[in-house]
């Protein structure tokens, strides 16, 4: 009798068990199946709404080609930089250009303005760079130099919500290569959590932890939040120059 008693007990702990090593395996699943369906959800709506403006754009395209035909203005009307993207894939980011042709070239030849720009976290003081036009003033504070970034969307190195696509150089900033790595484990976004708290208004070495905390906590919701939060930011310029 106590025998069997024994054996029962040992057979429902072996259930237990069991029972245990499968739901952890349900939930690892689960976890792994909401990490496919973010992504896809993802890049479903990202390619849809870069689309649907993109097409909508046509007229403001077409408007601003007459503006880089003429002044100070004169020239391409895209600008592409070199940005690190999701694996540390590169890519060219494109914005309507704001500044003067050969800006990157004008700012490694001045020295005291190139060591400035990397003190203010790798941009410069507003108003303080002599290499943005007047017309590039207005579409940096109104944000519409970032339009043409749909098209990285719809290609796939960007994303519309993630953490700020960076330089190269600005990588050194997250210290470890795990950081990096995090960083560098999602796709870069044209609005970010950085973005929507304050843009210009946070600089290094915080931004890391801002970008870094988006990363760790990416969701659909929390991109929802993100995404109206930056166009409130969009509305009131804020840290936009």
């Amino acid at each position: 009798m106590v025998d069997n008693t024994k054996l029962q007990q040992e057979n429902r702990a072996k259930e237990k068990f069991v029972e245990a090593e499968l739901l952890n395996e349900i939930r690892e699943d689960s976890i792994e199946t909401l990490s496919i369906t973010y992504r896809f959800t993802k890049r479903f709506f990202d390619i849809f709404i870069s689309g649907v403006m993109l097409i909508m754009l046509i007229p403001v395209f077409v408007v601003f080609s007459v503006v880089y035909l003429i002044g100070e203005n004169k020239g391409p009307l895209f600008y592409r930089q070199v940005r690190v993207g999701r694996n540390g894939k590169k890519f060219g980011m494109f914005k309507f250009r704001s500044m003067v042709i050969n800006a990157d070239k004008k700012l490694l030849e001045n020295k005291e303005l190139y060591k400035k720009y990397i003190a203010n976290s790798y941009k410069l003081p507003d108003g303080e760079d002599p290499r943005v036009t007047k017309f590039g003033r207005f579409i940096r504070k109104t944000s519409l130099d970032e339009l043409p970034q749909f098209i990285n969307i719809f290609t796939g190195d960007m994303s519309l919500i993630g953490p700020r696509p960076v330089v190269e150089k600005e990588l050194a900033e997250y210290g470890s290569k795990d950081r990096i790595d995090k960083l560098l484990s999602v796709t870069p976004g044209a609005m970010g959590y950085w973005q929507a708290t304050g843009r210009s208004n946070i600089e290094y070495p915080e931004r890391c932890e801002v970008e870094l905390y988006y990363v760790e906590h990416a969701s659909l919701v929390f991109d929802i939040k993100i995404m109206f939060k930056n166009i409130v930011s969009i509305f009131k310029h804020d840290g936009a120059f």
